[in-house]
């Protein structure tokens, strides 16, 4: 049984809507998007539209998104940052709204997120404080940042005991996943980016794993019909979680599953040094045998797990950080109350739940998985 075997529909071809009153808007999904002027169309009219993207990704894209703006605002600039994990900080914020300010940039200023997971959780912060907000826009072009990271509203940076402990619930104005700017994507960027499409199928709905699971090698050779679905279900599944739980008071929670253990990895190791979808990889299959440890699921979906993330190119053993480390890490985990660690565990496939778990249980997990 799945939490969400049909419920969310994208309401016509290439699009997906997130329901949340005035919040709502649309993720537009397909190729060719990103130098379509027509995509802009619903985008508030200004003055300034500001793109924010990375060393990376800038002189990739950011010219054909510029010259799509063209047509709708008077200027278009462009704020480019470092490349990683490590640079989603204060100081890179800071480097946005320096541009903003010299630039005159007024409170109707478009932002535009043109990168990855961090340039859109960063981008979003930014909008959200600049002036006490301005509008932005999502534009992805890793498959993590398409299936995950962009949709929701989530923005933040980093501090160095905790990943994302710093940033707000801040709506974009609009998603735009081009899936020709997958082409570029390293080998090692893809898995990472599968890694979160995976975890739809064990959450929300047991057939789309199945389906990931048969179409793996056709998502690893890019294939671009094999993406479209797999982008396209993603949103439709995080669309309607969202619109039941956009704070995460509940529901919204099951969307970590993997990362309680992920986040600890990320922050154990450095950030940057493992990408954000590889922690949570490895995240799963431990978030996968504290399912099982705890009785709610059977030793052969641990199996399942461990393979599909093996096929994705992706770790299944975490570092040794040390099992008294890990513990004081996943303590500063968003979803702990009053320093009781809570899991997002596999109930059913098909259907998660957020739950604590004993310390020596957690230890067992750390033990047997980790080194």
């Amino acid at each position: 049984m799945s939490l969400l075997a049909s419920t969310a529909r994208p309401s016509e071809a290439g699009t997906v809507h997130i329901a949340l009153g005035d919040r709502s808007y649309d993720i537009h999904i397909g190729p060719g998007l990103l130098g379509a002027p027509s995509v802009w169309a619903t985008v508030p009219q200004a003055h300034s539209a500001v793109i924010v993207t990375n060393e990376t990704v800038g002189p990739l894209y950011a010219e054909r998104l510029a010259h799509a703006l063209g047509t709708r605002f008077r200027r278009v600039l462009q704020v480019s940052l470092p490349d990683g994990e490590a640079y989603k900080t204060w100081e890179s914020l800071n480097r946005v709204f320096d541009g903003l300010l010299a630039a005159g940039c007024d409170r109707k200023t478009v932002l535009f997120a043109l990168g990855g997971g961090v340039i859109g959780d960063l981008t979003g912060f930014a909008a959200a404080c600049y002036m006490r907000g301005v509008p932005f826009v999502q534009v992805p072009t890793t498959l993590l940042a398409q299936v995950d990271s962009s949709v929701g509203g989530k923005t933040a940076i980093n501090h160095p005991r905790g990943k994302n402990m710093i940033g707000a619930f801040y709506q974009p104005v609009q998603v735009v996943a081009d899936l020709d700017t997958l082409d570029t994507l390293a080998a090692r960027e893809l898995s990472a980016g599968l890694a979160e499409v995976i975890k739809y199928g064990p959450i929300a709905d047991a057939a789309f794993l199945d389906w990931v699971e048969a179409h793996l090698d056709a998502l690893l050779a890019m294939d671009k019909e094999a993406l479209a679905h797999a982008v396209r279900r993603s949103c439709e599944i995080k669309a309607w979680v969202v619109g039941q739980d956009e704070r995460e008071g509940g529901l919204r929670a099951i969307l970590n599953f993997g990362h309680t253990f992920g986040h600890a990895i990320e922050a154990g190791l450095g950030y940057g040094e493992w990408l954000h979808g590889e922690a949570v990889g490895c995240g799963m299959v431990m978030a996968s045998d504290l399912s099982v440890r705890l009785g709610l699921m059977p030793p052969s979906f641990l199996q399942r797990m461990v393979r599909l993330v093996e096929r994705a190119r992706l770790p299944v053993r975490g570092p040794k950080l040390g099992t008294d480390r890990y513990l004081d890490l996943m303590r500063v985990d968003k979803k702990a109350e009053g320093g009781e660690i809570r899991f997002v565990v596999i109930e059913a496939l098909g259907r998660a739940g957020v739950r604590a778990a004993p310390d020596e249980v957690v230890a067992e997990v750390i033990e047997a998985h980790t080194g």
